[in-house]
């Protein structure tokens, strides 16, 4: 009982059709939603091969990505504490046919919809519907640019456009990240950030540590960023 008000709670406060669904619709949808956990490292979704539901992140980091032939991977976006994967129920969503990839980036817990049950309420009921296009299309739109930012700005634009978003999310100048965990989620390569990085400490730009590197001027940054 004291994990069904939780999960109730925390539908009302993230999915905007949780009104619209009648009394069969909302214990359909928390007797089918259950707590997940995933260590680091963790394969969570792979591509076409399953559908596991709709994912709230409770805590943790999901890191989504698609593969080439050859096995290189491109990191589409990356989902922390509060945000929705959407991507990974895609089977019930017939117009959107994009297959991509999870891990847990750090230990994870989720809340999981399974998807029949998602499927059931997005077939019956039209908010339950649009939430699930509306939210994939966002999704879609972020994947998007993460494709510009790779085939049409240099390397030293995105990193600083990179490190200026990771420090807004983390409300912090410190950022906790390797050259190697930079690389991916920038979708370059490892010697390439680090021979950014060492420019970028050259000109006051960051100062470099084991696994951190701290922001000095941010406003710099914002110039190379193209964003003064």
């Amino acid at each position: 009982m004291v994990q069904e008000k939780k999960q109730t709670d925390l539908f009302i406060k993230k999915l905007c059709f949780w009104p619209h669904l009648s009394t069969p619709e909302k214990t359909l949808l928390n007797n089918n939603t259950r707590t997940v956990h995933y260590e680091q490292g963790m394969q969570v979704h792979q591509g076409t091969l399953d559908c596991i539901g709709v994912l709230f992140v409770k805590r943790g980091q999901l890191r989504v990505y698609t593969l080439s032939e050859d096995g290189r991977d491109v990191t589409l976006y990356r989902l922390f504490a509060g945000d929705v994967a959407i991507l990974s129920a895609s089977c019930v969503l017939e117009a959107v046919t994009f297959p991509v990839n999870i891990d847990a980036e750090e230990d994870t817990e989720v809340l999981r919809i399974d998807a029949p049950t998602f499927r059931r309420l997005a077939e019956n009921n039209i908010y339950v519907r649009c939430y699930g296009y509306e939210t994939a299309a966002g999704r879609l739109s972020e994947m998007l640019w993460q494709m510009q930012q790779i085939l049409f700005l240099s390397a030293d634009k995105r990193l600083a456009i990179f490190l200026l978003q990771e420090s807004e999310k983390t409300q912090s100048d410190t950022i906790r990240l390797t050259h190697e965990q930079i690389a991916r989620y920038m979708g370059s390569a490892r010697e390439v950030v680090s021979r950014l990085m060492k420019y970028f400490s050259q000109e006051g730009l960051v100062k470099t540590g084991r696994g951190q590197l701290q922001l000095l001027d941010k406003a710099g940054l914002k110039r190379l960023a193209g964003q003064d």
